[in-house]
């Protein structure tokens, strides 16, 4: 059985395809809509060592996203602060402007539900990569 059929029995929600935004990653990434009826919510499943790049969610007022750690393990961190470790269960809020990253830990798979939080003249900027240095000091 492959490693991410293996995962994917170890959480409820569908990893779903390769990520479209792909580009914004290191490392393997994958996608699937979770809900779309009242605001957009999306579990992102990294394979270990899968990051995305710094980033920043923009808005004009309201905006940001709030991340729930589904499965596995992973670390999020924002822009001159320590990171913390994502275990299932663990809830991030961001607030808008914050530039911040999160992905997998070195040695596992981790998941995690992305919701948009709802708000005007929202965007995405995506920033420079986060580098090997940084990720392996975590």
């Amino acid at each position: 059985m492959a490693e991410k059929d293996k995962y994917q029995n170890t959480i409820f929600f569908p990893i779903g395809g390769e990520n479209p935004y792909g580009k914004y990653f290191t490392g393997q990434s994958y996608l699937e809509q979770i809900s779309g009826n009242q605001f957009p919510v999306f579990n992102v499943t990294f394979e270990p060592s899968c990051r995305n790049d710094w980033h920043i969610h923009h808005a004009k007022s309201g905006g940001g996203q709030l991340l729930i750690c589904v499965g596995g393990q992973g670390w999020y961190q924002e822009e001159g602060k320590d990171a913390v470790e994502m275990k299932a269960g663990t809830v991030i809020n961001i607030p808008a402007g914050v530039k911040h990253w999160h992905g997998a830990a070195k040695d596992n798979w981790f998941s995690h539900l992305a919701i948009e939080i709802p708000g005007e003249e929202t965007s995405t900027q995506w920033c420079e990569k986060v580098s090997d240095e940084e990720y392996g000091e975590l």
